[in-house]
């Protein structure tokens, strides 16, 4: 969530001009296009849990990350394909190079979404909108896959322009036509109402951002508490000042391991952790960042969820560190899980940093390029992630690596 003080917001722009593209149902999408006999067809993509869904499933109810049991009983005639993460990293590749074709100005959001600023182009390219429906054209007949754009004067507005337009469509949202086209949406439809602070808002009978826009601040404050107030209130009246940002880094890195329901040991979970925290700490050396901070998540077999952090004294790439906080976060969360069962854990690496910046600690001597961090990923780069592993692994796999934007 983000909040910006009122008297430093730059006057709003004169032309709608910020695009936010984004690939529609990206993995089932490629799916589709890669496999003739899909298209058309509800195609899940998936094993234990669903991934992605095509807009056919959807249309049963089928949701990510739902469990692929209960989105089979929702479409029993969905055909349920394993994801083929190379296939999504490289189409996610071309979709870049036309985005970046189109405009210099790209802040990537994921591997399947991105906002444009193209307000320099009118002159060279015509139109913002014009700009749009040539950059969808380009992506179905290069890239093979449909894509929905939204063009607005903001980034918040952009991307409700696109999910409204979904699927494959294109919305330009008028600048004398922004409140017209905000207000009668859902409130779900704001950045950062989700499904808790939607449901507080409904039982205040606030159902609609045009309802918020009327609510006053003071009162959406006390409700929500100030900076969420204040945010929801700035976005329903369509006050946006962010421009887009190209230069950008990753603030946290993350993987996760579903379990399924099946019963796990310790000795089991530990494994999955040990992967976890070995596939992190490649990613995070390989973008030369480093963490101070180590979350784990939890989902237990009651649909609960749980998270521990913990903050290292000081920022590191060292995969022992790594995986020593987050052993002692798992130690800690044991007794929650021989209680509740445990069906997905995840861990994940924040407050990042760049590398060369990095305090130097006592002693100053620096890491070699011999150890052994270094030697596995070096093994990992040239011959692909499941190379070497840890013997804990072997017979369970690594689990899926999801594709990710470059850091």
């Amino acid at each position: 969530m983000f909040e910006f003080d009122q008297a430093q917001v730059p006057p709003p722009r004169e032309r709608a001009a910020i695009l936010h593209a984004d690939l529609d149902s990206f993995y089932a999408s490629v799916e589709q296009r890669d496999t003739p006999h899909l298209r058309g067809q509800p195609v899940i993509v998936g094993g234990g849990v669903v991934l992605a869904a095509s807009y056919e499933a959807k249309a049963y109810g089928v949701r990510t990350p739902m469990n692929a049991r209960q989105a089979l009983r929702l479409c029993p005639h969905a055909i349920v394909v394993p994801p083929r993460m190379k296939a999504y990293s490289q189409a996610s590749r071309e979709v870049f190079e036309i985005f970046r074709d189109t405009t210099p100005e790209v802040e990537s959001i994921s591997i399947d979404e991105a906002f444009l600023d193209v307000s320099g182009l009118h002159r060279i390219s015509g139109a913002p909108v014009d700009i749009a429906a040539t950059l969808r054209a380009r992506v179905r007949a290069e890239v093979g896959l449909p894509i929905s754009v939204g063009v607005a004067r903001s980034k918040f507005l952009a991307k409700v322009a696109s999910a409204v337009s979904k699927p494959d469509g294109l919305l330009l949202v008028a600048p004398d036509a922004e409140l017209e086209f905000l207000h009668p949406l859902p409130v779900e439809r704001l950045w950062g109402v989700g499904e808790v602070t939607a449901r507080t808002l409904r039982e205040h009978g606030i159902t609609r951002i045009g309802q918020l826009a009327d609510t006053d601040p003071t009162d959406l404050c006390g409700l929500l508490g100030r900076a969420a107030g204040r945010h929801l209130h700035a976005l329903a009246w369509a006050r946006d000042p962010r421009r887009v940002d190209t230069g950008r880094r990753r603030r946290s890195i993350g993987a996760q391991r579903a379990l399924g329901t099946r019963s796990r040991t310790p000795d089991e979970i530990e494994a999955y952790l040990h992967g976890l925290a070995d596939r992190l700490g490649h990613r995070l050396r390989a973008a030369r960042r480093i963490c101070r901070t180590v979350i784990l998540r939890l989902r237990f077999a009651d649909f609960g969820r749980a998270t521990r952090s913990h903050t290292l004294a000081a920022a590191t790439d060292d995969g022992r560190a790594i995986l020593g906080a987050a052993r002692t976060l798992l130690a800690t969360a044991q007794p929650l899980i021989d209680e509740r069962g445990l069906t997905l854990i995840g861990l994940a690496l924040t407050n990042l940093q760049n590398t060369d910046p990095r305090q130097l600690m006592l002693p100053l001597d620096t890491r070699p390029d011999t150890t052994l961090d270094a030697t596995l990923d070096a093994l990992r780069d040239r011959f692909g992630a499941g190379t070497v592993t840890r013997a804990a692994l072997l017979g369970r796999g690594e689990g899926l690596s999801v594709p990710l934007l470059p850091d």
